[in-house]
């Protein structure tokens, strides 16, 4: 983990550079795996299930009664967590509906917008170094809400079982998403990009992922499919000052360099005091972690940044853009005000992230890698289109009229003048 003392703004952008991921690398792989599945369709979804997880599939999907077993696998405490968390994700996600309002732009003539679910979404878990049931709760549950007609989900099966993990399942099921495809990986971005006998086609594709998925995710929305943002790894900043508690600065620093190898979290603070404590407490945390070896790596890319005041403190914390931001300081409301760019912003001492991450009802399907200076994490909104309507009366047309015909005339396309033209011409 380095430590930066009071850089000047020329190193900043070194400063707040990502683990590089290259997903150019990958592109002649990822392209002929997808190819293949639009050409061969499921018969390709089982030979690189083979050859990429080992796993020789009999059925592509979960079957009614690996449904049933799982939900009588999954223990009563954690029954009773995963639904708490659904109802908080609900309530936090129904908020956002948008009612539909009409307007009179000018006289005679109505504007209003209709939101309408995505009618069929694909949702990807990840399997990886654990079952991200969380996941599952944070896109099934605003993509019910939105009213999608149609929600599919594809994650891996454990290759000894072939079964998929039964969290993940009973979280499913409470989500309300009916269908699951035993499939991880390129397989499963590109089945559900082209479709094929046995996995659904969907209109828009979202989810976490590898750098594998990622590369997938970016080629397929190229033409086939759109995605919900561009992906990457994980990341936190946080701000801290003296009156912060080292041992809580320090759990927040491991709870996020613990995803995954290249995840990095960032320490913003303007007091040099702090960093002894927040070391020592980081080394202490970190040698009773069992993912330890997994987090040290991580920790080999993050960062401990002092810098001269506030002003620069949320200068560097805005070029970050962090897809998480943890502000400790004292002063944590008045700093969080001039926040311009973060995925999920967490205020205090007792907003640990991993509340986000599971149960307090925010999304976190977040933008990374800086991505949170042009994008929203996922909400109610990414699940739905808005379609415009309109409706101009005769007096609404005799008034508008002459100012659509003034403009199109001035960029030489008659015909749309004379749609107007031949409409006043008729009254």
């Amino acid at each position: 983990m380095e430590v930066i003392k009071y850089p000047s703004k020329t190193e900043w952008k070194a400063i707040v550079s990502r683990p590089h991921l290259d997903t150019l690398s990958l592109h002649n792989t990822v392209t002929e795996v997808l190819q293949e599945i639009k050409e061969r369709g499921d018969e390709a979804l089982q030979f690189y299930t083979e050859k990429f997880d080992g796993i020789k599939l009999s059925d592509i999907e979960v079957s009614a009664e690996e449904w049933d077993e799982a939900d009588n696998l999954v223990p009563s405490d954690l029954k009773v967590a995963i639904e708490n968390a659904r109802d908080n994700i609900a309530r936090f996600h129904s908020s956002q509906s948008i009612s539909i309002n009409k307007v009179e732009t000018s006289t005679g003539v109505i504007c209003w917008q209709k939101p309408v679910g995505i009618e069929k979404v694909g949702l990807y878990i990840p399997g990886g170094t654990a079952p991200l049931f969380s996941t599952v709760l944070m896109l099934g549950v605003p993509a019910r809400i939105a009213g999608c007609r149609e929600i599919i989900m594809c994650t891996p099966c454990n290759s000894k079982t072939e079964k998929v993990h039964p969290a993940i399942l009973f979280s499913a099921r409470a989500a309300g998403v009916k269908r699951i495809f035993k499939l991880g990986g390129i397989q499963a971005i590109g089945a559900m990009a082209y479709g094929t006998d046995s996995v659904p086609k969907v209109y828009k594709i979202f989810g976490p992922g590898n750098q594998y998925v990622t590369a997938a995710k970016q080629i397929v929305s190229l033409r086939d499919v759109a995605i919900d943002m561009p992906a990457g790894p994980s990341e936190v900043a946080i701000i801290a000052d003296a009156s912060s508690n080292p041992s809580f600065v320090a759990s927040d620093f491991l709870s996020q360099a613990e995803h995954g190898a290249d995840s990095q979290s960032m320490l913003f603070t303007v007091d040099e005091s702090i960093i002894i404590p927040v070391q020592e407490e980081i080394e202490k945390q970190l040698a009773l972690l069992p993912r330890k070896e997994l987090t040290k790596k991580s920790l080999m890319h993050s960062k401990i940044v002092v810098v001269r005041d506030i002003d620069d403190l949320i200068e560097l914390t805005n070029e970050y853009a962090p897809e998480h931001l943890i502000i400790q300081s004292s002063n944590y409301m008045q700093l969080a005000e001039r926040i311009v760019n973060a995925g999920s912003v967490f205020l205090g001492p007792y907003t640990p992230e991993s509340a986000g991450d599971y149960a307090s009802g925010t999304n976190h399907t977040l933008p990374t890698s800086g991505y949170a200076k042009a994008y929203s994490g996922v909400n109610l909104d990414s699940f739905l289109r808005k379609i415009t309507f309109q409706e101009i009366t005769r007096e609404g047309l005799q008034n508008l009229g002459k100012t659509i015909e003034v403009m199109a005339a001035n960029e030489h396309l008659d015909a749309h003048k004379n749609a107007v033209s031949i409409r006043l011409n008729n009254q």
